[in-house]
């Protein structure tokens, strides 16, 4: 049976998937946006879009059981090398690294190396993460002793990170490391900013391409603090595009890309990874000379 709510002045003027999401605590808000769009929950038994707008009287109906949850779609990701220990892919945008909390089973990077391996666990392989909004190369571990092989190099630094980014006006000077403590931001804790109190962060950026309001950078970041690269280039006025988060400019994805992945597998050979740079990339760019 269907769960019904009807909106009152309470709710007048809030979004669809934001009430329903505060209906239902155990799934996150992209969730239950996929439950929007695919009709298991309707408002005046129609589908709209996620964002919108409730106005008195509105019916909402969710015609979706919590239970379900155990069965999660199986997903198909691009592979860019695999051997016995491990497979590397090419993360697309939208798609989580792992899922958060008991109860949020979506299709993500540990889903698929489940259904690969036959491993147990929400962070199976998982040897580190990207953000759901950003693309391009994961390693992922094939059994738990070249997860600590593989983790291990991460934590002492010796893995080789270089990502792509288009961000906002032109960097002063083209090069140059930035060097600035990150701490989580008490008014948003969902996000992070330079400040005294925080961890030790490095990101060396080196110019590659601009235009009249763009710049395609090359970030190599020293130290991995979560949002790291987001929250340096915001804090020096040059948010990356589509990084609403940190204050970026609207626009179709976060225009940040995990472009190249240097680290030791097993046995011991040195190898890196490459995910090529997305085409939207370069036509930002090229569209605004």
């Amino acid at each position: 049976m269907a769960q019904i709510i009807t909106v009152d002045s309470e709710l007048k003027g809030q979004r669809l998937d934001k009430v329903t999401a505060e209906t239902l605590p155990t799934l996150s808000r992209a969730f239950v946006q996929r439950l929007i769009e695919e009709g298991r929950i309707t408002l005046n038994d129609n589908i709209v879009k996620s964002g919108y707008r409730l106005r008195i009287d509105d019916v909402i109906s969710i015609k979706f059981n919590v239970d379900e949850l155990e069965q999660i779609d199986d997903i198909d990701l691009p592979i860019i090398y695999e051997d016995d220990h491990v497979f590397v892919i090419n993360k697309p945008i939208g798609v989580i690294s792992h899922s958060r909390g008991k109860y949020w089973y979506e299709s993500s990077v540990a889903s698929f190396v489940r259904q690969i391996t036959g491993q147990d666990g929400d962070r199976a392989g998982i040897v580190h993460r990207l953000d759901r909004a950003t693309s391009g190369v994961m390693i992922c571990a094939k059994d738990n002793e070249t997860m600590r092989f593989l983790q291990k190099q991460f934590g002492l630094r010796n893995v080789k990170k270089t990502y792509a980014a288009v961000v906002n006006g032109r960097m002063d000077p083209e090069e140059a490391l930035i060097d600035m403590p990150i701490e989580r931001n008490p008014k948003i804790p969902a996000s992070f900013r330079v400040g005294s109190n925080g961890k030790a962060s490095q990101t060396h950026y080196i110019t590659v391409r601009t235009s009249n309001k763009y710049s395609l950078l090359e970030l190599r970041p020293v130290t991995g603090r979560t949002h790291q690269l987001r929250v340096h280039l915001q804090h020096l006025g040059h948010s990356i595009v589509g990084d609403t988060l940190y204050k970026g400019q609207v626009s179709d994805r976060l225009y940040l890309h995990a472009h190249k992945l240097e680290i030791t597998l097993p046995g011991g050979e040195r190898k890196v990874f490459e995910a090529p740079i997305p085409p939207e990339f370069m036509e930002l760019i090229e569209n605004d000379s």
